[in-house]
């Protein structure tokens, strides 16, 4: 049996074409998925996989997709297969969102796509099976030119990899590897067996570069959200669910935390 490290990179094929034949394809998808879950509970494989050429991109943001009207490989409206699915079960979107990431996570092009998706919930332990599983495929992953948020620039999977996730790698592996690879599996096992103490020492290693990105300006304190000796204390009052969410220390999810504590302590 093959491994999936020795086929070449393979897209469904309702993620080809222009746009808006995207939609209509993707949409149907989530309508086929719908039906299947709500015969057995589980979600079909898609109907056609189809191989990306050397010469192919493949679109990963839908931030720089300007010629909407060119065919072409659209990883990120994987989303709008989802969206569709949710039409069987709206309230109960939360565990059809967790059952199509459990599935697809195990192929190729459904571990890019959460990987780089920043779909919640993002835990430590959330990131980690991601990432695992990108790197289950990573040289399938290999043969993808891919463009994610910046104009006209192709990348390979290890820059991909770095823009969209290399904040995983400065948290979790520190001191750096031989390759983007294996620090990203050193950053996911360790992410995979960390503590909350883990967690918490990890962000607080970070937290110099996170406040970097924050805007003083919307901020009306400042300086006990900017000190670095009061997050432990802070970190400490947040319930299992809350500390969930910054766990993975992605500076993102930090740096709202940052703006939820400065909003509290408005009120006390």
């Amino acid at each position: 049996m093959q491994s999936p490290q020795a086929t070449p990179l393979q897209l469904p094929s309702f993620l080809y074409g222009p746009s808006i034949t995207i939609k209509s394809k993707t949409r149907a998808e989530g309508r086929r998925c719908g039906k299947q879950y709500q015969l057995n509970g589980s979600l079909p494989q898609p109907r056609e996989l189809r191989t990306v050429s050397p010469e192919e991109v493949v679109f990963t943001h839908g931030l720089v997709d300007f010629q909407n009207q060119h065919p072409a490989w659209r990883l990120y409206m994987v989303s709008d297969v989802m969206m569709s699915l949710y039409d069987v079960d709206e309230k109960n979107h939360r565990h059809l969102s967790n059952l199509y990431e459990a599935t697809f996570r195990e192929t190729s092009w459904g571990a890019l796509y959460f990987a780089l998706s920043g779909m919640a919930p993002e835990s430590a332990e959330r990131i980690a099976l991601r990432l695992q599983a990108v790197l289950r495929f990573w040289d399938a992953l290999q043969h993808g030119r891919y463009l994610h948020q910046t104009l006209n620039t192709f990348m390979s999977l290890e820059e991909l990899m770095t823009d969209a996730c290399g904040w995983a790698m400065d948290a979790w592996c520190p001191e750096g590897g031989a390759s983007i690879h294996s620090r990203f599996s050193v950053a996911s096992e360790r992410m995979a067996r960390a503590t909350r103490e883990d967690c918490v020492e990890a962000i607080l290693r970070q937290l110099p570069r996170i406040f970097s990105f924050a805007d003083r300006n919307k901020l009306n304190h400042p300086h006990e959200v900017m000190d670095a000796t009061a997050w432990r204390e802070h970190l400490a009052t947040l319930d299992a669910t809350e500390f969930e969410r910054i766990s993975a220390v992605r500076p993102g999810a930090v740096l709202q935390r940052l703006y939820i504590w400065d909003r509290q302590l408005d009120l006390q």
